[in-house]
């Protein structure tokens, strides 16, 4: 495994792979952008931030050069795009895979396609975590504020983070607060058993909804990455669903099982969840325990991660030790 490093001071980029900011929420990346300059760190913005139609920033090719110029630019240290999106997946035939530069790119949501695709072919970490636009607040929630932290983690070192003490479980846009979150509903990790868990491997993950579309495809060889890069270590997944059915969630998983992606898989950990409605009486719970017992692992949910903020900083490649005891979470990643 590769990992970036984000020095004090350093340049962000920030482009928009998925969607852009239409003009009438333009102040918010600005905000973002004054935000981290008063951090100490200095801002490249890309054309894509600001444009936005048709589902998208830009044209695919026009994504793909910004995010491919900002790669390879020496000054650049890190790249957050604003936010998600829904067509990410647009680009990915059209970036050099084999010319990426050893640096960060953080990101969720419809992010989460880019950063798999990167970790998965070039053995490169990547960080699923906070967008820019929610880092604009005065001040910023201990979970979120972690991904400096992480960030900063050198090679061969480890950083260690702890679950949330609440979390959000409406998002209230006309309502701004200090910390752009409104965090007033307790966390609480959960496990199918009910009792403590740990579990270790490598970290791989992100939204479901839009992940499980690399299956198939020369983004998604989870089996090759597996080969390369994890030293026959098991895989810990981590996955969030935004908008899928608990149909579709159980559909998606099962694809998933059936491609091979959860061979050698020590663990699935899912994320809070908006879109968890029942069909039918068919509950999300129901899926993780009928997964658990099909795959015979541990799975733990609800935890800080995805649309349902605050979330943890994980790092895909990271080796990492998770732990749940009496509702609370730890997560130990060894950047090795």
């Amino acid at each position: 495994m590769k990992y970036p490093i984000l020095e004090k001071g350093a340049t962000i980029g920030i482009t928009a792979p998925s969607s852009g900011v239409e003009a009438e929420l333009h102040d918010l990346i600005k905000s973002a952008c004054d935000r981290m300059e008063q951090k100490g760190y200095s801002i490249i913005c890309g054309d894509t931030v600001w444009t936005q139609e048709k589902a998208k920033s830009a044209p695919a090719k026009i994504r793909a050069a910004e995010f491919t110029d900002m790669m390879q630019n020496e000054q650049i240290q890190a790249i957050i795009p604003p936010w998600g999106g829904e067509l990410l997946i647009e680009i990915l035939e059209y970036i050099d895979f084999e010319q990426m530069k050893n640096k960060w790119v953080l990101g969720y949501s419809d992010l989460s396609v880019l950063l798999m695709a990167i970790t998965l072919k070039t053995g490169i970490a990547t960080a699923h975590g906070t967008n820019i636009i929610d880092l604009r607040g005065e001040v910023t929630d201990e979970t979120t504020a972690m991904w400096e932290t992480v960030l900063s983690t050198k090679p061969g070192e480890e950083v260690r983070q702890y679950s949330s003490n609440k979390f959000q479980k409406n998002w209230q846009h006309d309502n701004p607060s200090p910390c752009v979150f409104h965090l007033t509903e307790e966390t609480e990790w959960k496990t199918t058993t009910n009792k403590d868990v740990k579990i270790e491997g490598r970290l791989l993950g992100g939204c479901i909804d839009v992940i499980r579309h690399l299956i198939g495809t020369p983004y998604g060889d989870v089996a090759d990455f597996r080969k390369k890069y994890t030293n026959g270590e098991p895989i810990l997944w981590y996955l969030e669903n935004c908008e899928l059915t608990t149909a579709d969630l159980r559909r998606s998983l099962v694809q998933m099982r059936l491609a091979g992606w959860f061979e050698g898989c020590s663990g699935i950990m899912f994320g809070r969840s908006p879109a968890n409605q029942p069909v039918d009486n068919y509950t999300a719970e129901d899926i993780y325990e009928e997964l658990s017992a099909e795959l015979q692992v541990p799975i733990i949910y609800d935890i800080d991660c995805g649309h349902v903020p605050p979330q943890i900083t994980f790092i895909n490649g990271a080796f990492a030790e998770v732990e749940v005891e009496n509702g609370k979470g730890m997560v130990l990643q060894r950047f090795i």
